[in-house]
C-alpha cells in the first residue's frame, strides 16, 4: 500500500492517521508497527509509526495487545462505526443537545429523515 510520497514530502495534516487506519481496518488481524510501515511503504521512520499509532490510541481509535516486544493495534470499528462515533462526540460537545438533535434532523433530507424513523421504531420495538 505504498502511497506514492516521496520520503522528503510531508503529508497533508491528518492523512497519515486517515492511511493507518485504512490499512488497520483492512487488515485481518492487528497490526505491529513494523507491519504497518512495511505495508505503507518504507519511506516512514518506524519512530514515526509508533507515534502515530500511540497517539490513535490515546484517541480511542484503536486497540492494543501486547505482542512480543511490540504493542499490535486494532481499530476499534469499522468506518461505519467511527463516524457514528464522531457524531455523537460532536453532540456531547454541546451543553444543548435538544436543540443540536431538533436542528439535526430538521435538516436532514427526507430520505435520511424516513430512514432514522424506521430504525428509531426497531429499536423502540426492541426495549
Amino acid at each position: 500500500m505504498n502511497t506514492g510520497h516521496d520520503s522528503g514530502e510531508r503529508r497533508p495534516g491528518g492523512a497519515l492517521e486517515a492511511e493507518v487506519l485504512a490499512l488497520l481496518q483492512s487488515s485481518r488481524q492487528a497490526l505491529t508497527p513494523g507491519e504497518v510501515r512495511r505495508r505503507l511503504g518504507d519511506d516512514l521512520s518506524y519512530s514515526t509509526v509508533v507515534t502515530v499509532l500511540s497517539r490513535m490510541f490515546d484517541k480511542a481509535l484503536l486497540t492494543r495487545a501486547k505482542q512480543g516486544r511490540a504493542y499490535a493495534y486494532a481499530p476499534v470499528s469499522d468506518a461505519h462505526g467511527l463516524t457514528a462515533r464522531r457524531m455523537r462526540q460532536v453532540l456531547e460537545s454541546d451543553s444543548d443537545r435538544e436543540a443540536v438533535l431538533t436542528h439535526f434532523v430538521e435538516d436532514l433530507p427526507a430520505r435520511d429523515e424516513q430512514l432514522l424513523r424506521q430504525l428509531l421504531g426497531g429499536l423502540s420495538d426492541q426495549g
